[in-house]
């Protein structure tokens, strides 16, 4: 079940990452940090922003935006700079794509097997 965060641990995860967040993103993790979503081709679970207020939070939170995204950095063909923000659980990732400094607010599907990117939303707040 997913909780509330506190903009400090969204902060830190942007520090992390050396990137910032679309800010749709952050409303949305700030009301409910992590989750699932749905697509008309698959279902997603929400990475997590790392929450470290008590030890429920963060034994929720251990597989974080940060962590996920560094593990998929050391896959073959995952996008440059992009950031995992969920996954199918068959190895494919919802990202957000670089936009100069920032991140861009389209969430893309990378697909393992392919490393192709779709666009599979305008903004994050589309996804449902």
């Amino acid at each position: 079940m997913p909780f509330d965060v506190d903009d400090r641990f969204i902060d830190a995860a942007e520090s992390d990452l050396q990137t910032r967040f679309p800010s749709t993103y952050r409303a949305a993790m700030r009301k409910r940090n992590g989750g699932a979503v749905s697509t008309p081709d698959d279902d997603w679970e929400i990475h997590p922003v790392a929450d470290s207020s008590d030890r429920k939070r963060l034994a929720r939170t251990l597989s974080s935006v940060v962590s996920e995204t560094l593990v998929a950095r050391d896959w073959p063909g995952f996008p440059q700079g992009a950031v995992a923000i969920a996954n199918n659980g068959a190895g494919d990732l919802l990202v957000f794509m670089p936009k100069g400094e920032d991140l861009g607010a389209e969430v893309f599907a990378w697909r393992h097997d392919s490393q192709e990117l779709d666009q599979i939303a305008a903004d994050f707040s589309a996804l449902s």
